[in-house]
């Protein structure tokens, strides 16, 4: 199947009648997914966002429950979003880091129903990507451009149109229901040389990565990767896997609502204890975990690691701390005592 390009603001708005629909929107230099009031708000020509499309499963601020005390007692409405969405444009590796937050919070110890529900509702459209940007390394870390992945539809550009291809049951039936037409051999055959050209051509090797991070908790090279750090985490923030949160309370008198918010293991507050211990009381503690909990703890756990090569940590850090070059340095390639 394809679609013109010139139709897509059109289906975009037919899809608005039955979903709620986000999309890449461009506001100032950069793209960032925002729910569209109309398909002429859409702009797909980007790389990646400048913040993943996570917080549409895992909002960076969302309502738990609300609650009211009475005489009778605590009366609680919890807030569980429902709502059929359609995320369209989604790159592959943002795909990919969705499949790893599914075993954090689906899994046999825990089952988180506010993400859970919303991802049963929700269905992903992706966008190959043709020109990967210099930040990328997602080959590295199994995916790709072209990787379909957890997605339900995937469009290539192939130039005044794109060719619609199905992935799972949910993407054919959506996909049928749009009335598009059938692909051609020369459509077929263009979205092919667009699959077999599109390069990432940075590499980052992590074989045997894990095992180097099993043994040196204590080694005097994570003094180094800190020193520039500011602890802003504009690399959390940024990064489609980390899911890091705090829960709060927000009440007037006796009615509140209990609301669940981003946070970042590069805060100090993250790991303060209420006795004033700090079991992470510095730079060089904190830089550790994030790098142990992608490459390491998350391996432990559920046998992935929490990274995509999305290169939004790279591209987002003010003082150019570069993902790729620590791992380097952790491999050996990178320092003088390899």
């Amino acid at each position: 199947m394809i679609i013109a390009k010139n139709d897509l603001p059109g289906l975009l708005d037919k899809l608005m009648s039955e979903y709620e629909v986000y999309a890449p929107v461009k506001e100032g230099a950069y793209s960032l997914y925002k729910k569209i009031k109309s398909g002429s708000e859409a702009c797909f020509g980007y790389v990646n966002s400048k913040i993943p499309p996570k917080g549409v499963l895992f909002p960076q601020s969302e309502k738990l429950f609300c609650y009211n005390m009475t005489g009778e007692g605590a009366k609680l409405e919890e807030c569980i979003d429902s709502g059929k969405k359609v995320v369209f444009g989604i790159r592959p590796c943002d795909a990919k880091s969705l499949l790893l937050l599914d075993n954090v919070f689906n899994n046999d110890k825990f089952r988180d129903p506010y993400y859970l529900t919303r991802r049963e509702n929700t269905l992903l459209v992706g966008m190959a990507c043709l020109e990967p940007a210099g930040t990328c390394f997602c080959t590295s870390m199994g995916t790709g451009p072209f990787d379909k992945a957890g997605l339900d539809i995937m469009l290539t550009d192939i130039g005044d149109a794109y060719l619609v291809e199905p992935v799972s049951e949910k993407g054919g039936a959506l996909a049928a229901g749009l009335g598009l037409s059938a692909a051609g051999e020369e459509q077929k055959a263009a979205a092919a040389k667009a699959r077999d050209s599109a390069e990432v051509a940075c590499r980052v090797n992590i074989e045997g990565l894990k095992a180097r991070l099993d043994a040196n908790f204590y080694d005097p090279i994570w003094e180094r990767f800190h020193e520039k750090c500011l602890g802003c985490a504009a690399c959390t923030y940024s990064c489609p896997t980390c899911h890091c949160f705090d829960i709060v309370d927000e009440a007037v008198d006796c009615n509140g609502c209990r609301v669940r918010n981003w946070d970042s293991c590069m805060f100090p507050l993250f790991t303060l204890h209420g006795s004033g211990h700090n079991p992470r009381p510095g730079g060089k503690e904190r830089m550790r975990q994030r790098v142990m909990h992608k490459f390491k703890y998350f391996v432990d756990n559920f046998n992935a690691t929490a990274c995509v090569g999305c290169g939004r940590c790279i591209k987002n850090c003010p003082v150019n701390l570069d993902i790729r070059e620590i791992l380097a340095d952790i491999q050996g390639e990178g320092r003088s005592d390899k």
